[in-house]
């Protein structure tokens, strides 16, 4: 199946020395939100998008996309 994420948050790290800046934080987003993921469920996704992103995602809205 595939996936269009509509919104999502992802866990950049609240200590000091795990932070990323935020100009980096929204590069992941967008990169996040422009990508047509597959995926054969919803726990995929996230898995997917935690894979390709290196972050763990705390919430996440999407969409099917129908071909």
């Amino acid at each position: 199946m595939k996936f269009q994420v509509t919104q999502i948050e992802f866990d950049f790290g609240d200590a000091w020395e795990n932070q990323m800046p935020p100009n980096l934080q929204e590069e992941v987003i967008d990169e996040t939100l422009s990508t047509i993921w597959e995926a054969d469920d919803d726990e995929d996704l996230i898995d997917e998008i935690s894979t390709a992103s290196g972050w763990c995602v705390k919430s996440i809205d999407y969409r099917h996309v129908l071909v």
